[in-house]
């Protein structure tokens, strides 16, 4: 079962990756914030491109939805920790990461 434990030890795994608050949530970053983790551990917005925001919300709109604002345009998408697997979050996780990591890091 996910939880905001699993969810943050995933989170902490990605190199380079620190915790920190961020307004009301807990962010995670890199370079960028890549993903914020709501009070409640209940749901998690990452950083997706449009298109990437597009396929995750067709290939499961149980789980993911985009942000309903000027961020969910830009890619922003909420994932619902409770319905998701342990799959599901890593991949969203590895994704949104991969947006966060400097140019002059991918590089390497």
């Amino acid at each position: 079962m996910v939880d905001a434990s699993v969810l943050k030890n995933l989170a902490l795994s990605l190199p380079g990756t620190s915790e920190a608050p961020h307004f009301d949530r807990t962010a995670f970053r890199v370079d960028r914030i890549f993903a914020t983790l709501d009070a409640s551990g209940t749901s998690v917005n990452l950083k997706f491109t449009p298109d990437e925001q597009e396929f995750k919300c067709q290939l499961a709109p149980d789980i993911f939805a985009p942000l309903d604002n000027a961020w969910g345009r830009q890619g922003w998408t909420t994932l619902l920790i409770p319905l998701a697997s342990e799959q599901d979050v890593r991949a969203a996780l590895q994704m949104a990461h991969a947006h966060a990591v400097g140019k002059s890091k991918r590089k390497r």
